[in-house]
C-alpha cells in the first residue's frame, strides 16, 4: 500500500511538472519545491551527465562542476543502466 501511495505521488508530481510552459515558470517552481541545497545538486549532476556523455574524464568533470567521484559514478551508472531519461534529454536538446 506504502508504494502504490508513493507511485501515486510521485505521478502527481510528474503531472504538475508537465504543466510547465517554459524555463521561467520550470525555475519558479522549482525554486518553491526544492531548496537550494537540491537545486545544486540536481544541476550538478545534470552538468555531470552532459560531459559524462561527451566523453570526459572525471578529473575534467571534476574540475568542471566540483562534484565528487562518487556523485559522477552514480550519473554514469545511470547513463549506462538507467532508464534512458538523460538520454531522451539529450536527444531531443540535440546534445547527442
Amino acid at each position: 500500500m506504502i508504494e502504490k501511495l508513493k507511485e501515486k505521488e510521485l505521478k502527481e508530481l510528474y503531472e504538475a511538472i508537465l504543466t510547465l510552459k517554459n524555463a521561467d515558470e520550470c525555475a519558479k517552481f522549482f525554486e518553491d519545491l526544492c531548496t537550494i541545497p537540491e537545486l545544486k545538486a540536481i544541476s550538478q549532476r545534470y552538468q555531470v551527465a552532459k560531459m559524462l556523455s561527451k566523453k570526459c574524464v572525471y578529473s575534467d568533470i571534476v574540475s568542471e562542476t566540483g562534484a565528487s567521484t562518487a556523485t559522477i559514478s552514480r550519473v554514469n551508472r545511470s547513463l549506462n543502466y538507467g532508464s534512458d531519461g538523460y538520454k531522451i534529454v539529450f536527444d531531443r536538446l540535440g546534445l547527442d
